[in-house]
Parts: structure tokens; sequence; C-alpha cells
């Protein structure tokens, strides 16, 4: 029986959807396939495939082209309307239109006008079967007007004020962008203080004195014609007031509590606020009846302007601006409706029916307001159009019954209201067309066993042909529970088995006739891998083998591909592929993971995978491992002029598989004795196909390698010289630099002898002014790496290139790069030159830059010298000193550090090039303000007396500003180091001596001098010094310190004193009498012996923190006492230290004995002494000293 195409569908696998959504074919109306053999043979009303823009904004300066393009069978042909009467391009020489198109081309670059042409036109293209026509073209010249001229009086206003500068732009067509630049075409930054308005307006919603500038300037770029008019620059001139109150924001644009917008469905609605304030409003915006659309709202300038893409007409309603800063709110209300231009539910499309048929052509679209459906026939309203008794209009559909040949027409579809109209062509072709089978005939389908099988019959006819399959030669019947017969032809075989191999027939009949094709089918065994890859577990350093058996059918050449970790194998010599196994060799931890086999053919794929885990290999006892042996026995075959081939046989691995080789050359001609790298190859090869260069006499050698390292080289093979032929390479880094103002040197690196490729090698040199229409200038010059021109302007930019030849031809044109002819010093000094004084030791310069044209050279950057005025002695005594600081690239400001205060500096700017400087700035003179002093130069105490001391210094090396006063400190030191009450003294500027009355006697005082500038008090410089007494203790004046005097001769006269006295100095001279009787025994007397065993810490010297010896500070410290000292001011001992410590005492750096083993000299850390301490006996201390040492 014969299986025919169902009316109604078959229920599908979801296998199947993909291929039967492709194929699927509309009952209702005939599809004319789109085959080329077919579309060639059948008639066909015309189509409109391009034509030009409903609005079409034309440039004035170029001819107009209004395309109109349509296809049909016959061709159709064109006619034109303007302005809705017949346009005849006959009569306008200016006018033409292309050959087998409706294209017109004004010609208006000749002559004409392009406002003469302005209007509204239409294309038809006709042809036996109807007509069609194109959209209402509206063509308008584009037009981009002066801005009137106005005269623009300065704005002058208060900081913190607002401020709206106006562009108001021309009318052009279309609509210019708007920017605000400055004089330098610098776009002038914007912040949420300072934007741009959506009208071109430029918004300040508070000015600062920074915003001051007399070159705000309007731009307005009409694209179309790439043009940029600009408006007069606008000054506004900010300055600064005391006191300016903050205030709450208000809304610059738009006015008023709420307002009204409507837009365009599909458009981009955009929403603006801009508020003044201070401080600057921050604006938010909400939606008060639903939310912001996520994915197509977005924020613009600085969140002012609010746009929502592809707007439809949901996004109608109420938006709300909110400006809000520290001292307020407010809200503006925008209402938005959105209205809708005309937009298609669903189009008209072309209907292809058979004689007798019936069928509808349906017009649906939607806009707000709704809009109006007319319909046309060929370009004119059905209304006045011939009647055609097969047709019938209601509303948005045609209805055609019992179609004829004679109903072929185009219909048009009009929908329109007050925004925009949509116009559609449709086309409705009655054809009588016998069955045509368009699939190849023979055509071959291989399927794999047990899969679905899909075999093609596309087709055409008009009426719809019915569709029958038969199989085999004899024509056995299908039966429809095997098979399924799809709408477009296709026939289905669920399971493909293998007895479904063999012949298909398919026949098309409609009541015009029948058309067969046969095709064949033939079903595979699938492919099967029955040998899978199995899990291993490998020592590293191991080898490791997966298998991989396929199986597969006979006909079918499958391809067997290894991955690991679903990716390609590592590109590494130690995996190898050979048939049916994946090998690994010196398997590493990297080398675990997932190995999977792929086997697939052109009808299937399959594949299967294991899993390699690598361990720790199990501990050997170790071979003897080394570098391989030098490979040996090198020959050079198949020897052709670019290619050789090498052959080696490789030397003892010694335990340590060969991972490579290492193939090296020498040129004996160019390089005799260096050897040069050439390849490398695999440790499993012993051949190398090598590539060669011209002109070169090669010799190889071979090196092996291993985890160890590489073997010797080989002997060298024997010499092989290849044929020379031209360069393939040019000379690289070519420069160009002149060397003086009127030269340019052209250098570069030269080829060496392996790159020549052939003798007699040369360089072509040619150059040319990159600005200018000269043409190459060339020179030859032989093997050398420079050539200068000589007698070029300065610095003027040139195109250079430089290509090698030999005596075989020469190399491949070369790049061209651009250098410049040599610099001269710049000619222009940089101009109004600024100095800002920051402090007393920083300057801030400011400067203009010079203009490009007179640096004549590469700007290296600002150079600044400055210097100090001296005065008129200094300057006589030695040269003025110069400084010099330079600033990179084009900087127009730096800084002077490292100041000194209180000075008259000099400076002046240069600007600097490759070549040097240029001439120097007018000299700018400044003054640095006065500082602190430095500390006063010296300081010395003179004539001590008993209550007195006399201070002198000398003033700070460096005053830094006009001294006004000293400030002299002093405080007494006691025994114990502790510092008492602090005197504070202010001595005139013009003192540098002073003396202290009344001062206490026999103490140490501790001085603070430092002087003083209207800018400060300075360091300051201390010292010590000593009250003294004479040496009978009767001081200077004795009618001040009498009672004191003779208080002191008392207690010398008392008993108990003189023999406490002599008893010490009993024992003192015991002590000596010991020391020298056990120094010239060759032993210790017994302090030393103390000392050494460290038993009585009392005999501890020159330590602070165990109450032994200590020292004051230094007279260069100006320190105070140290507090564990036991030397007092006078330099004699105390009375509480042992005789131990004495002994110690005098062993000190600086005590000594005389040979009556009497006592000279102290301990002291000083390295000064005191002016008291001069004039010292060398003898012991009288009674009355001994006495003074007491106190």
């Amino acid at each position: 029986m014969q299986l025919k195409i169902m009316p109604k569908k078959k229920c599908l696998s979801a296998g199947r959807m993909l291929l039967i959504l492709f194929l699927s074919q509309m009952i209702s109306a005939l599809e004319v396939p789109l085959d080329s053999k077919l579309l060639e043979d059948l008639v066909q009303p015309p189509t409109i495939t391009q034509q030009s823009p409903k609005d079409y904004i034309i440039d004035p300066r170029e001819n107009i082209v209004i395309q109109c393009e349509a296809k049909g069978k016959p061709p159709p042909s064109f006619s034109w309307t303007r302005n809705g009467t017949h346009f005849d391009i006959d009569k306008d020489p200016l006018v033409t239109m292309k050959p087998g198109s409706g294209t017109l081309t004004i010609n208006i670059m000749t002559e004409g006008k392009a406002e003469t042409y302005e209007g509204v036109y239409q294309c038809t293209a006709r042809n036996e079967r109807g007509a069609a026509i194109s959209n209402n073209i509206i063509i308008r010249p584009s037009r981009s007007p002066l801005w009137t001229k106005e005269k623009l009086e300065p704005i002058i206003l208060r900081n913190g004020h607002s401020l709206v500068l106006p562009c108001r732009p021309p009318i052009g067509l279309p609509p210019p962008i708007i920017f605000w630049m400055d004089n330098s075409f610098q776009r002038l930054p914007q912040s949420e203080r300072v934007s741009q308005g959506l009208n071109g307006d430029l918004y300040f919603s508070n000015v600062l004195p920074e915003d001051t500038r007399e070159d705000y300037i309007c731009y307005a770029r009409f694209n179309h014609t790439q043009t940029i008019q600009q408006k007069q620059p606008i000054s506004v001139k900010v300055f600064s007031a005391k006191s300016y109150r903050e205030r709450p924001p208000t809304f610059l644009t738009p006015e008023g509590n709420a307002s009204n917008k409507e837009e365009l469905r599909g458009n981009v609605l955009s929403l603006e606020c801009i508020a003044e304030g201070l401080p600057t409003p921050v604006i938010y915006w909400i939606k008060e009846d639903g939310t912001l659309p996520i994915n197509r709202t977005f924020y613009r300038n600085f969140k002012k302007t609010l746009q929502i893409i592809q707007v439809s007409e949901a996004d109608s309603g109420n938006y709300q601006c909110i400006a809000k800063n520290a001292l307020g709110a407010i809200h503006h209300t925008i209402s938005v409706t959105v209205k809708a231009a005309p937009y298609w539910i669903m189009a008209p499309q072309n209907l292809v029916l058979s004689p007798g048929e019936d069928g509808t052509l349906i017009c649906r679209a939607n806009g707000k307001p709704k809009p109006r459906i007319s319909w046309l026939s060929n370009g004119v309203p059905v209304e006045i159009a011939p009647d055609d008794p097969s047709r019938k209009i209601d509303g948005d559909t045609i209805i055609f019954s019992n179609v004829q040949e004679r109903s072929s027409a185009v219909y048009q579809c009009n929908a329109s209201n007050e925004y925009g109209y949509l116009l559609a062509n449709a086309f409705v072709n009655v054809l009588a067309e016998p069955p045509r089978i368009l699939t190849s005939v023979n055509t071959l389908y291989q399927v794999i066993a047990n899969r679905p099988a899909l075999l093609d019959c596309a087709f055409f006819g008009s009426p719809l042909p019915t569709i029958e399959w038969f199989k085999g030669a004899k024509g056995s019947a299908l039966r429809e529970d095997i098979y399924v017969l799809h709408e477009n032809g296709t026939l289905e075989i669920p399971v493909a088995q293998k007895d479904s191999t063999g012949t298909y027939t398919c026949v098309a009949r409609n009541k015009l006739g029948m058309a067969k094709n046969e095709v064949r089918l033939e079903i595979k065994d699938p492919t099967r891998i029955i040998k899978h890859p199995e899990y291993a577990v490998v020592q590293r350093g191991n080898t490791v083998s997966f298998e991989c058996k396929v199986k597969h059918d006979e006909t079918l050449i499958p391809t067997v591909t290894w991955l690991k970790d679903s990716g390609e194998l590592p590109n590494d010599g130690r995996f190898h592929v050979n048939q049916d196994h994946l090998v690994i060799t010196d398997v590493n931890d990297d080398d675990g993971g997932t190995y999977t086999c792929v086997a697939n053919t052109t009808l299937d794929i399959v594949s299967a995978s294991a899993v390699l885990n690598v361990v720790a290999p199990t501990p050997t006892p170790a071979p003897t491992y080394d570098v391989p042996n030098a490979p040996f026995d090198l020959e050079l075959t198949d020897q052709l002029d670019k290619t050789v081939q090498l052959s080696w046989t490789p030397g003892d691995d010694n335990n340590s598989p060969i991972t490579k080789f290492i193939i090296e050359y020498e040129d004996a001609m160019h390089e005799a004795g260096l050897w040069h790298h050439q390849t490398e190859v695999s440790g499993t090869q012993t051949t190398a196909q090598l590539k060669l260069s011209p002109y070169v006499n090669y010799s190889f050698r071979v090196m092996a390698v291993n985890s160890l390292g590489r073997s010797l080289p080989s002997e060298p093979s024997e010499q092989y010289l290849t044929k020379a032929a031209e360069p393939d390479q040019n000379p690289s880094f070519v420069e160009g630099l002149g060397s003086e103002p009127d030269n340019l040197v052209i250098t570069w690196k030269p080829l060496n002898g392996f790159e020549s490729n052939g003798p007699g090698l040369q360089y072509k040199v040619s150059w040319r002014q990159k600005d200018g229409d000269d043409e190459w200038t060339s020179v030859v010059v032989a093997n050398v790496s420079k050539y200068i021109v000589s007698g070029t302007p300065t610095f003027v930019p040139y195109l250079i290139k430089v290509q090698a030849l030999n005596d075989a031809g020469f190399a491949p044109e070369p790049a061209v790069i651009m250098g410049h002819s040599g610099e001269d010093l710049p000619m222009v000094a940089p101009g109004n030159v600024q100095v800002n004084v920051v402090n007393s030791t920083l300057a801030e310069v400011h400067w203009d830059p010079v203009p490009l044209k007179s640096i004549r050279g590469h700007l290296q950057g600002y150079r600044i010298y400055y210097w100090k005025e001296q005065n008129t002695s200094q300057r006589n005594r030695r040269h003025i000193e110069k400084k010099i600081l330079t600033f990179q690239g084009s900087k127009t400001h730096g800084m002077l550090p490292g100041l000194e205060p209180f000075s008259h500096y000099t400076l002046n700017v240069r600007v600097v090039n490759g070549k040097g400087e240029g001439p120097a700035s007018p000299d700018r003179v400044f003054n640095t303000p006065e500082g602190v002093p430095s500390a006063p130069s010296s300081l010395k105490i003179v004539n001590p007396t008993l209550d007195s001391l006399t201070l002198e210094w000398d003033p700070p090396s460096h005053p830094n500003g006009i001294l006004t006063e000293y400030t002299l400190k002093y405080q007494p030191i006691n025994n114990t180091h502790e510092l008492g009450p602090l005197v504070d003294l202010k001595i005139p500027a013009n003192k540098t001596r002073w003396t202290l009355k009344n001062l206490n006697f026999s103490t140490r005082y501790k001085f603070y001098l430092h002087a003083q500038t209207s800018a400060g008090s300075g360091n300051q410089i201390t010292e010590e010094a000593v009250t003294t007494v004479d040496e009978a203790g009767i001081p200077p004046d004795v009618g001040a310190g009498k009672a004191m005097a003779s208080r002191q001769v008392d207690i010398a006269t008392q008993g108990w004193f003189i023999g406490l006295m002599c008893a010490v100095a009993l024992l003192i001279l015991i002590l000596l009498i010991v020391c020298f009787i056990r120094r010239n025994k060759g032993g210790k007397y017994p302090v030393k012996e103390k000392e050494d065993a460290h038993a009585d810490p009392e005999i501890q010297p020159m330590k602070e923190d165990d109450g032994t010896f200590g020292e004051y500070s230094d007279a260069e410290d100006h320190k105070p006492l140290k507090k564990g000292s036991r030397t007092p001011s006078d330099r004699t001992v105390k009375k509480e230290d042992s005789d131990d410590s004495l002994v110690d005492y005098g062993e000190g750096v600086n005590g000594q004995f005389n040979e009556d083993g009497s006592f000279i000299g102290q301990y002291s850390g000083k390295k000064e002494k005191e002016p008291a301490e001069g004039n010292e006996s060398s003898e012991a201390p009288s009674p009355v000293n001994a006495m003074n040492s007491f106190v």
C-alpha cells in the first residue's frame, strides 16, 4: 500500500523536533522553495528589496542617490513620482537611473543645488504580474547654519551663586551635537556641581573662584556635513565673598513643581532635573506608581538625567526627581505619556496559490492612537482599482476565493496615525505548475543501525502535490505503522535496521502531472570500543600503557583521539600514540588524571576513560647515572637548496634515557669556529630535516641530552654550501636622527654574513619629507650602518626606509619608519614666569609653554636657573653659585626647595630640547621671608669669680632674618647632679657678652643660649662653668665673702680635723709603699687583687650604676653631670672615697705618680680643662683645699 501525506500531525519524539521545525511547510499557503533553478522558471510579481530611508537627509556637497531595488520574473521596470506627480527623469539632464535598477543619481556636484530636489519621492516597480511601491522618501539637504552674531557681556558674580550659561545653537538639520570647550579645544570638566543640560546650556549649581575664565565656548557639531560651529566665548568672573549663605535646593530646569513629557514607543526616554543650591544638591529618581525597569534604566550626567531605553506604553506614569542637600529637599513630578507610531502585529506575507484555491492576506498593526488600515492594489487604492470578483476586503483582511491567474497582483497595506506610517507589499501569485522534486537524484543516505533515518523529498507544484513513497524496484508499499511521512515530503524511518537498506522512490502528483525521484539508504554497523583502557597505578619514572581497541563498520574509517582530563594531551615527547595504545614514558606526578579514548567516524562517535594514579617509586639500588655519550656517524642526505637531511647514531645514554638531541651549525664562510643553535628533536629520533639559508657553508654537530645534562658535541659533519639568493629580510633598528640642524643621520643594524644570503651586500637608503609631496630620494651604499643626508631643514619629520640587496636581487619592501632631521636650540624663552613663595624655604614657579614650532626639536622639559643674590662684600669674595632644576616633559610649573630664609633670589626659565637650552626668560626676583636662626656659633665662659661668670658668644652663622634678642637660661647643678631652678634672661640682639653676678661660690652652672627673629626662636647652644675661690680661701670680694672665709679657717685649725687629715695622709703613704714593693716583686697589691676578683663593687672604676667613680659629660656635649659621679668640680677626691678606690683612681686614664710617690693629676672625662683648673699645683692638696672638697 502507498503512504500518503496525512492531514493531521503525528506526535513526534523530542529527538525529531529540531529537524521537523526546519523542514515543516505550511499547507494553508503554497511556499516557493529557495531553489535557484526553480526561481528562474517561475513567474513572480515584483518585490522591493532595497530602498532609501523614509526621512532621507542628504549632504548638499555630494550627489543625491535615492535607492530603489526590486526583483521579479520577468524583471520589473521602474518609475518615480515626486510630490505626488510623475517625475520624468528623461527631461532632467542631472538625473540618471541605474540600469536594471530603480536607483536614481542626481548629479549636483557639477551644477544644480540640493534645495531644488527637496520633496517626497516614491518608486514603483512593475511587471506583468503587478506593481510594488516604495515608502514615501522625503529628501531634505542637511543644514549647518552659523551662530547669529551677538555681543556677550562678561558675567560677574559672587562665589556660591548659581549660574546658567546659554548655548542656544542654530537650528540645523539634523540637530547638532552640543559640547563646551575652551580656547585650547579642551573639554570643560563637568561634575555634580557643573554639567551640561539636554538643551546644551551649561548649569552651575554654585560657582567657585576657580570657575573664573574668559573662554566658555559652546560648540555645535553637525555630523552630516562634518562641520563644527562656535559660539562667541563667554567670560565669567567669580569673586570671593568673605561670607556666603548656604541655601536649600531649587530647580534650574524644569521649572515649577510638575511638567509633562511625551515620547514614542521604542525611543529613548530622557528626563532631566538640574538643581542649584549650596552645598551642591544630589538628585534622586523614583517612579510614583511603580518601579524603574532594571535592565533598561540608566543614569547620565551625574544622575541629573534618567534614561529608559526601548520605552513602551507600560513606562507611562509619573516620575519624580528629588534634589537634596544638607538644608532641605525639593521634588518635581514629570508626567510621562508614551505614544506609538504604528508597529506590526502581523505584516502581510506573499501568497502563492494555484487556480481555484482560497487564501487570505492579513495586515494587523498597533499604535497609540490606533492606526488606520488602508489597502492598495498595484499602488492604487482598492476603491478605485480594477474589480476582482475573487477578492473581498474585510478591514485588515483580504479574503480570496477561487482565484484565477488574472488574480495575481501586488497589494500594499498602509497603517498610519499622527506619528507615522507603515507600508508593506505582499503579492498574490496564482501559479499553475506541475510537480517538481527538488532533492538531488540518487542521493545517498548513510545511517547507523538502530537510529532514525530521514530521507528528503523537497517538492513544489501548484496545486500542492501529494507525496507517496515506495521501496524497491518493484514498488513495495510502505506501511504507516513503520514509517512517518512529514508534510514537507520527508520520509522518516524511526529505527533503521540492516534490512532498511535499499532504494526509496518519492512520487509527487497534482492535477497537472507527476514527478518522482529515487534515493538510496545504507545502514552501517555502529562503532564500538571492544577493549577499554583500564585503571592504572604507576610508580613515578616508569612507563604506562593504555589500550583502546575499536571495532567499526568496514566501510567507515575511524579516527582515534586521546584526551587527558577532557583536554588535549600535553605537548610532550613522553606521550606516544600507536594504533590501539597510548604509551607514557618517564611518568611524573603531573601525568595523573583521567585519560579518554575517543573513536569517531563520519556517522557516530564513542569514548571510554580510565584513571592514572602516580605513586612514589620503591627504593632500588641506585645505578650509575651520567650524561649521554656523544652521537657519532653524522651523514648528510637529500641535499636541496633549502633543506638537507641529517642522520646520526646515538651514543650510550648511561642509564638515563635521552630526552632530546640538540643540533648546531657552523658557517665556515662567515663565522668560522662559531656554533649556532639549529633545532632540537625528540630523543627517539635519529634523523632531522633541516631548513637552510642561502649562501652558507654549513657544518653540523649533534649533542644528546638526558636528565643529567648534555653530552659532548659529536664530530662535525661534512660541509655543505648552499646557493646564493636575494636577502629575505631588511636591516633592523632603523632610525633617523639629525646630528646637526641641517642634516639627517640614518642608521641601522646591518645584516650579518649569515643573513646576507649572497655576495655583494648593499643597502638602498630612501627618504622623503613626511608632510611634503616630494618623491622618494634613494641612494645605494656599501655594507655600512649609517648614511648622512645633508642640507635638510631643521627638525622636520622624514619617512625613511632601508632595503637590503645583494648580487641576487632585492629584499622584500622594507617598513617605513619616521625620523627627524637635526635639532637646533629653541628660539623662544618661556613667558609669563610667575613666582609664588610658599614659605621661607620653598617657592612655586609657573610659566607659559613655548610654541611647539619654536622648540625646533624634541621637547625634553623646562630648566630653572636660580641663585641667591649676594651683598657687595660677599660678591667680591666668591662667585655666585647658580642652582639648576629640570622639569621633564611639558610641565608648566615646579617647586624650588631648599631656599635660604630672608634671602633675595633671582631666577629664569629655559626650554630644553635634545640639542640644548633655549634663551632664558627675563629674570624674576623674589624674596624669602624670615626664618628661625641657627644656634649661636660659639659660647664660652671667661673670668670666673666667686659669685660671677662672664659669657661671651658669637652670633648665629645663619641668622635667617633680623635678630631681635637673645634668650639666656641657666640653672645650678648640685653635688648629686640634680638641676636647680631655671633663670630666664632676655638680652638685646646687639650684645655678645654678658656678666652674671650674685652667683653661688664653688657652684657648677649650666647655661642655654639661643637667638630669636620675628619668625621665632632658633636652636640653643649649651655650656657649663663653675664659680671659684682663690687658693687662700679668701674671696676676691672680701666684703662679700668675709664670713665664709673666717669659717673655713676656724674649721681647719680644729684638732680633730688635723688628726683626720694626718691619718688619711699616713694611710695613703703606706698604701703607696706596699704598691711599689708588690710591683718590684712582680706580684699584685691587694687592691689590684680585689679588682681582679670583683669582690668589692666599691673598687670597680668608671661605672655609673654601682656607685664607683663616674664622670660628667664633656664640655663639648653640653650635658649635665651624670648622677653617680664622684668627681667634684675642683677635681679633688671626696672624703668618703675609700683608700683602695684612691689607688685605683690614681691608675686612671690621666692619673700618675711622682718619683717621691706623690699623686699628680686626677681622673676626668673632660677633653678641655676649666680656666680655673689651669693653675692647680702638682703637689698634694692643702688642708684648706681638702676641706673645700667636702663642701
